[in-house]
């Protein structure tokens, strides 16, 4: 049985992609940061383990509560948003909001699982955005999430040198209808982890092709 780590997983396209590869008969561990989390991974037969991504103290944890795990998959699906404009001075809390969970949380996660993930030749994916594609941005809303997202795209650059060994790719999962997305968008959670699972599929079955990507959630190349 294959077994995927999901963090940040207790809401949205997470919870889906949790309930979905339980259904396709995957072992699943995830992270939630409350009770109310927790008890939703449960109560969709996964291993649930208490993380907040953006407290240091919480994220440093994960390794010790993965003691002696094989990783065939690990995705970092935690995100927040701010939706405002260049015209609006950010808060320092925003700011630090935005930089912890989006970025920081995937940084401080990734080395301690790496050992994890060579045992099995596994892949590390980040759920992004195509907000934080440079030559794609045509707008300056939510420009906090924006640099958000570009930084974390960087980071996982850097750590596909930093680990020849692994696959690590950026999903973005597409507008999706989440509390993020609102109720606008035309993706379901359902429809978004579906593609997802499916590109990430894709991407065990042919890790060389695939090192450091940056991908839409149906499989297609993405420009940084």
């Amino acid at each position: 049985m294959p077994t995927v780590l999901l963090i940040g997983a207790s809401r949205g396209i997470g919870l889906e992609l949790a309930s979905q590869y339980r259904r396709t008969g995957w072992r699943v561990i995830a992270t939630a940061r409350d009770d109310a989390g927790l008890a939703r991974l449960r109560a969709q037969d996964c291993e649930a383990l208490r993380v907040d991504v953006a407290v240091p103290d919480s994220n440093s944890g994960l390794a010790w509560q993965l003691d002696g795990e094989k990783l065939d998959l690990a995705v970092y699906v935690a995100g927040t948003m701010d939706r405002a404009s260049t015209t609006t001075p950010p808060t320092r809390e925003t700011f630090d909001r935005l930089m912890h969970t989006n970025v920081m949380g995937a940084a401080m996660a990734l080395p301690q699982i790496v050992p994890m993930l060579q045992e099995t030749q596994g892949v590390f994916a980040v759920i992004s955005s195509v907000m934080g594609s440079l030559t794609q941005t045509q707008a300056g809303n939510a420009a906090l999430y924006r640099v958000s997202k570009a930084a974390l795209n960087m980071w996982l650059r850097c750590a596909q040198f930093d680990h020849p060994q692994l696959c690590c790719v950026a999903l973005h999962p597409g507008w999706v209808q989440t509390e993020m997305g609102g109720s606008q968008a035309p993706l379901t959670p359902a429809q978004s982890a579906t593609d997802i699972r499916q590109t990430l599929e894709q991407v065990r079955a042919r890790r060389a092709a695939f090192q450091g990507a940056f991908l839409n959630h149906d499989g297609s190349p993405l420009p940084w």
